[in-house]
This record gives C-alpha cells, sequence and structure tokens, in this order.
C-alpha cells in the first residue's frame, strides 16, 4: 500500500513539474551544448549584453557564470496577474533589485508599472511617481506586457490596448527622462489558433490557456494590438521603443521589415524567439539580420523559477547562450532544441552590434556604474 502511494506521489509530482516548465517557457535541451575556447573568447570580446532575463533568484555559482561569460543582463519586471508571485510588483522589484545592486558591474533593472489599476482616478499620477524612483534609482528602461491588448478590459468589457490615453502621460515620462520602452504586445499566430506557418508547433497555450485569444470572445486580432502600437511608435517620435520577442512578428519578418522602415524609433530584440527563427529559410533570415543590423538586440527570455526555491541554473543559461552563439556566429549545421538548421555565419562587425552595440546604444545606461 505504501508503495503504491509512492508511485502516485511521483507521478503526480512529475505531471506538477512539467506544468511548471511549460508554463514558465523553461525547456531543456538534451545534450549539453559547451562552447570551445575559441567561441568563448570571441563571445567575451563583444562584452556581451542579453538585453531580455527576469531574474528574482541568484547564486555565486550563477553570478560566476556570467562573470566568465563577461554576460551583462538587463532584468526585467513585469506584472502577471496570473502568476502568484509575479502578480506582486513590490515583491519582485525588491528581489530583483537586490540581485542588481549586488551585481552592480553585470546588471541593470527595466522596472513597470501595475497596468491592472489603469481605472484609479490617479493611475498615472502614480505610476509615473513610482517609475520615476526607480529610474532615480538606476533602473534604465520600462516595460509594459502582452496582457494590455490581451487581457485587460475596461468597464464596457473593451480590451485595453497600448495606445490607450491613460498611458500618454507614462510614455511621455519615460521620453523625457531619456529612458527606453520595452513593449511585449501581442504573441505569435498560435495565441489566435493560426498554425505557425514554418511549422514550428508550439505547446505553450496548451499549458497557458490565459493567452488563447481564440477562445475569448471579442479579443482583438494580433493585427489590432500591433497596429496601436504602431500609433504609440508615432504620436512618440522622441521615445526609444524596443520590441520584445521581434515585436510578435519572428514569423513575418516581411511584416516586421516595414514597420523597422517606417518607425526610425523601434528596434527589437529576439528573446525566446531564436528556436522559431530556425525553422525559416536561412538566407531570408540572414539577409532581415543584414539590412537591419543595427535594430534588433540579443536577449533570450531567461529566468529562473520565482515561485519555487530554485534559483538559476547556471548550466542551462550556459547552454542557451551557446546554441544562439553557434545559430548567429558559425556556419555550423546542428541539431537547435531537436530541429536540424545551419548557423547564419553573420560576420563580426555584424554580431558586435547585435551582442553589444544596439543595447548599448537603444538602452542608454546599461553600461554605467550604478551610483
Amino acid at each position: 500500500m505504501i508503495r503504491r502511494y509512492l508511485i502516485i506521489a511521483v507521478a503526480v509530482l512529475g505531471i506538477a513539474v512539467a506544468v511548471l516548465l511549460a508554463r514558465h517557457g523553461r525547456r531543456t535541451h538534451g545534450e549539453q551544448q559547451t562552447m570551445s575556447a575559441a567561441q568563448l573568447a570571441e563571445l567575451t570580446s563583444l562584452e556581451p549584453i542579453d538585453a531580455h532575463t527576469h531574474i528574482f533568484k541568484s547564486s555565486t555559482a550563477f553570478v560566476g557564470m556570467l562573470e566568465r561569460l563577461h554576460m551583462r543582463v538587463l532584468d526585467i519586471l513585469y506584472v502577471d496577474d496570473t502568476d502568484s508571485y509575479l502578480t506582486s510588483l513590490s515583491k519582485q522589484r525588491d528581489d530583483a533589485s537586490r540581485f542588481v545592486e549586488s551585481n552592480a558591474d553585470r546588471a541593470r533593472l527595466c522596472t513597470t508599472f501595475d497596468p491592472f489599476r489603469f481605472k484609479d482616478a490617479d493611475f498615472s499620477k502614480e505610476a509615473v511617481a513610482a517609475l520615476n524612483g526607480d529610474f532615480e534609482q538606476g533602473a534604465v528602461a520600462a516595460k509594459i506586457w502582452k496582457n494590455v491588448g490581451m487581457e485587460i478590459v475596461d468597464p464596457a468589457g473593451k480590451f485595453v490596448m497600448p495606445d490607450d490615453p491613460r498611458f500618454e502621460d507614462i510614455y511621455h515620462d519615460i521620453a523625457a527622462h531619456g529612458k527606453t520602452l520595452i513593449i511585449h504586445a501581442g504573441d505569435p499566430d498560435e495565441a489566435w489558433g493560426i498554425p505557425s506557418p514554418w511549422g514550428f508547433v508550439s505547446k505553450y497555450y496548451d499549458a497557458n490557456p490565459q493567452w488563447n485569444m481564440s477562445r475569448k470572445p471579442g479579443a482583438p486580432q494580433r493585427k489590432t494590438i500591433l497596429e496601436a502600437t504602431d500609433r504609440v511608435l508615432a504620436r512618440h517620435p522622441d521615445l526609444r521603443v524596443v520590441a520584445a520577442h521581434f515585436g510578435s512578428q519572428e514569423d513575418h519578418l516581411d511584416e516586421l521589415a516595414p514597420r523597422l522602415d517606417r518607425y526610425p524609433n523601434l528596434a527589437v530584440d529576439t528573446a525566446a524567439r531564436v528556436r522559431r527563427l530556425v525553422f525559416q529559410p536561412r538566407d531570408q533570415v540572414r539577409a532581415f539580420f543584414l539590412k537591419y543590423q543595427d535594430r534588433i538586440l540579443y536577449g533570450t527570455d531567461l529566468h529562473p523559477f520565482p515561485a519555487t526555491s530554485e534559483g538559476p541554473a547556471p548550466s542551462e543559461w550556459e547552454n542557451q547562450y551557446t546554441l544562439d552563439w553557434r545559430y548567429f556566429a558559425t556556419e555550423d549545421t546542428f541539431e537547435y532544441q531537436s530541429h536540424k538548421t545551419q548557423g547564419l555565419g553573420l560576420p563580426p562587425e555584424v554580431l558586435k552590434k547585435l551582442y553589444h552595440d544596439n543595447a548599448a546604444r537603444w538602452i542608454p545606461g546599461l553600461e554605467s556604474k550604478l551610483h
């Protein structure tokens, strides 16, 4: 009987861990990837910057890994009411700030505001005050997340878009302080029940049905959300904007290109989207990186599990950095997360922009010392 209960308990624990892995997008990659000494020397010579992480825990081993790779990180906050930890902005701000302050040579903070308070009479005033407090403490950017456009509705039941007038004072303030807006607007096609045109299969929306827009009556289309972002860019030409995850157009680089042409204040990051790029024609992806070499920032979207006692696993982060470097820097044919691909073999000057220069230019303060 005891043995039976133990078997059941282990099975339940396994299911719970699998759900948590899927929910947070954390992946295992099979065989551990390691950089050769030559590759490590190439990467470290660039003084690389991961411009999209979420770090709320740390360890000596984790910091040692960052130092060995010469990796700087942008630690990004966001409010997610579907996650027990991320619901609290104050808690994650405190945890992230401790990491940033204890690693002043390696990390900077991207702050945020709580969009769920948009109905409060003093919403804009309090949001701006809180952002400015974080800017005074060294935050270099502010983020608006996908729940604006995909979840939050006003009293009339209408989805709140990124160009909502209640956010105008916030955008003006970010620009006035010379900071950068990081925006995650929309999601890939699968969120609307549309398969990837390149054959990539995502299980994210099975594990996270709250973001399955095809199940939400009256939900806006991805195009509507992106057009709202366009209006923000047009209204605020002095606001630097980095659209996370290729601006949710990772499967449609032909649609992203004219947006980059139209809005000189727009850049994108690669966070959590290289795994989709590897499914696309290599020559087309490489041509995009060459043409827009000044507008793409390297990022991963890596994060530890904030709701557990587990800290960031250095081997997992280094594995991701190794896979990405092999894809961007070499012409090797290899397995990227179980998909056979060939590296882009980007020229050294483009790699330097992707891994360092663009982040330093689009997010000023990433390299400066904390006061």
